[in-house]
Protein backbone atom coordinates (compact mmCIF):
# COMPACT_ATOMS: atom_id res chain seq x y z
CA UNK A 1 0.00 0.00 0.00
CA UNK A 2 1.28 3.46 -0.31
CA UNK A 3 0.01 6.34 1.32
CA UNK A 4 -0.67 9.33 -0.53
CA UNK A 5 -0.78 13.16 0.76
CA UNK A 6 -5.00 12.72 0.83
CA UNK A 7 -4.93 9.71 3.06
CA UNK A 8 -2.26 11.44 5.35
CA UNK A 9 -4.02 14.43 5.99
CA UNK A 10 -7.29 12.48 6.33
CA UNK A 11 -5.25 10.46 9.21
CA UNK A 12 -4.10 13.66 10.49
CA UNK A 13 -7.75 15.24 10.85
CA UNK A 14 -8.52 12.07 12.44
CA UNK A 15 -5.41 12.30 15.08
CA UNK A 16 -5.70 16.47 15.15
CA UNK A 17 -2.59 16.76 14.03
CA UNK A 18 -0.57 19.68 12.24
CA UNK A 19 1.02 18.60 9.51
CA UNK A 20 1.39 21.88 7.53
CA UNK A 21 5.03 21.82 8.31
CA UNK A 22 7.11 20.54 4.64
CA UNK A 23 9.32 19.26 6.77
CA UNK A 24 7.14 17.58 9.39
CA UNK A 25 5.01 16.26 6.68
CA UNK A 26 7.77 14.33 4.75
CA UNK A 27 8.92 12.77 8.10
CA UNK A 28 5.82 11.81 8.75
CA UNK A 29 5.05 10.20 5.31
CA UNK A 30 8.22 8.63 5.51
CA UNK A 31 7.91 7.14 8.64
CA UNK A 32 4.17 5.78 8.13
CA UNK A 33 5.33 4.04 4.48
CA UNK A 34 7.83 2.36 6.41
CA UNK A 35 5.34 1.14 8.91
CA UNK A 36 2.77 -0.15 6.38
CA UNK A 37 6.06 -1.41 4.82
CA UNK A 38 6.65 -3.52 7.18
CA UNK A 39 2.77 -4.64 7.94
CA UNK A 40 2.77 -6.27 4.52
CA UNK A 41 5.87 -7.95 4.78
CA UNK A 42 4.34 -9.71 8.27
CA UNK A 43 1.21 -10.31 5.92
CA UNK A 44 3.71 -12.28 3.82
CA UNK A 45 4.84 -15.06 6.27
CA UNK A 46 3.50 -18.03 5.90
CA UNK A 47 1.68 -18.61 9.00
CA UNK A 48 -0.01 -21.81 8.26
CA UNK A 49 -0.25 -24.82 10.65
CA UNK A 50 0.70 -21.69 13.84
CA UNK A 51 -1.20 -21.75 16.91
CA UNK A 52 -1.86 -18.53 17.93
CA UNK A 53 0.47 -17.55 20.91
CA UNK A 54 -1.14 -15.73 24.21
CA UNK A 55 2.17 -15.12 25.74
CA UNK A 56 5.23 -15.86 24.28
CA UNK A 57 6.68 -18.77 27.23
CA UNK A 58 5.31 -21.38 28.70
CA UNK A 59 6.18 -20.40 32.23
CA UNK A 60 3.86 -19.64 35.35
CA UNK A 61 4.30 -16.58 37.85
CA UNK A 62 5.41 -19.16 41.16
CA UNK A 63 2.90 -17.75 43.63
CA UNK A 64 3.24 -18.33 47.64
CA UNK A 65 0.01 -19.35 49.59
CA UNK A 66 -1.77 -16.19 50.61
CA UNK A 67 -2.06 -16.78 54.39
CA UNK A 68 -4.17 -14.20 56.68
CA UNK A 69 -1.44 -13.24 60.30
CA UNK A 70 -1.24 -11.12 62.28
CA UNK A 71 2.32 -9.21 62.38
CA UNK A 72 1.49 -6.21 64.80
CA UNK A 73 -1.32 -5.53 66.97
CA UNK A 74 -3.09 -2.35 66.53
CA UNK A 75 -1.43 -1.50 70.29
CA UNK A 76 1.75 -1.99 69.14
CA UNK A 77 1.34 -0.26 66.09
CA UNK A 78 0.08 2.71 67.81
CA UNK A 79 2.12 2.70 71.01
CA UNK A 80 4.74 4.50 68.94
CA UNK A 81 2.79 6.80 67.24
CA UNK A 82 3.97 10.28 68.41
CA UNK A 83 -0.02 11.55 67.97
CA UNK A 84 -2.60 9.03 68.14
CA UNK A 85 -7.05 9.67 68.61
CA UNK A 86 -8.22 6.80 70.42
CA UNK A 87 -7.28 3.81 67.80
CA UNK A 88 -6.22 5.93 64.49
CA UNK A 89 -2.90 7.59 63.82
CA UNK A 90 -3.39 11.44 63.86
CA UNK A 91 -1.19 13.01 61.37
CA UNK A 92 -1.09 16.86 60.06
CA UNK A 93 -3.86 18.20 57.59
CA UNK A 94 -2.36 17.57 54.33
CA UNK A 95 -5.68 18.90 52.32
CA UNK A 96 -6.37 22.44 52.36
CA UNK A 97 -10.35 22.96 52.29
CA UNK A 98 -10.69 25.70 50.22
CA UNK A 99 -8.74 28.11 53.03
CA UNK A 100 -5.61 29.97 51.65
CA UNK A 101 -2.62 29.54 53.61
CA UNK A 102 -1.36 32.72 51.85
Amino acid sequence: MHLDNATLDRIAELARLDVSDPAVRASLLKDMQRVLDFVEQLEAVDTEGVEPLIFMTEGENELREDVARTEITQADALRNAPVKDSDYFKVPRVVDKGQSGS
